[in-house]
């Protein structure tokens, strides 16, 4: 049985998402009502996914779940929140979370997006074949994946989650292009909008952090996508 930690402030929606996610969903549901004590049950327990709610006193839904990457890197992150600002989705993305869904939402929806996370966490352990690289030169520039960090002559620039992962499928296609479709279902698991918007921030700031090197460049390519070139 797969465990979820459910950290959400109003008393009334956690127990009726804890009972729904643990009756329909066949889920250990653990309900916290603040974000130190989802904290301190995350330290102690073994989750295989995190539902948290952004506004909460104590210790809000961003805070909690830049902690928890902190700790696992890899555990599925799903955000809960009123806000539906673009600011607020790219945050939530920018922190290393893999969903965000804007209240007021149904409880079916919740249940499938969790199931998708949860079959693409058992695929991706599952999947045996060759080990893509996780290191890359990129013109004067090598960026390691792992570590999620760009080196310039001895100097390092921390990535976040979110631009880690899209450089490193710009670097697998260097010098081809990444569909835009591709970029954002590979790492938003969807195509929408906002996340459109968001992958754009996310775009703006690769592009500062490469612009020592006058022969690499992150390029539109109209109504396609994008390619890194290397010169």
């Amino acid at each position: 049985m797969k465990r979820i930690l459910l950290v959400e402030d109003d008393p009334n929606l956690g127990l009726l998402l804890q009972d729904y996610l643990q009756l329909k969903g066949n889920f250990e549901v653990i309900l916290c009502t603040d974000g130190e004590e989802g904290f301190k049950a995350f330290s102690k327990q073994h989750f295989d996914l995190c539902i948290l709610d952004v506004m909460m006193p104590k210790k809000d839904g961003f805070t909690l779940g830049k902690e928890i990457r902190k700790i696992n890197q890899q555990v599925p992150i799903i955000f809960a929140t009123a806000k539906s600002m673009i600011e607020d989705k790219a945050s939530a993305y920018d922190l290393g979370g893999d969903d965000y869904i804007t209240k007021p939402f149904r409880i079916e929806e919740l249940l499938l997006r969790i199931n998708a996370l949860l079959k693409r966490v058992v695929t991706t352990e599952n999947v045996s074949a060759e080990p893509e690289p996780t290191q890359f030169e990129i013109g004067k520039y090598i960026f390691d994946y792992t570590t999620q960090q760009i080196n310039f002559n001895g100097t390092q620039q921390k990535l976040s989650t979110k631009e880690a992962e899209l450089l490193r499928l710009l670097c697998l296609k260097m010098n081809s292009v990444l569909t835009r479709e591709e970029a954002l279902l590979n790492i938003w698991h969807d195509d929408n909008y906002f996340n459109g918007r968001s992958m754009d921030v996310f775009l703006s700031k690769l592009r500062k952090y490469l612009k020592e090197d006058p022969k690499v460049e992150i390029i539109n390519v109209h109504g396609k996508g994008y390619k890194l070139i290397v010169s």
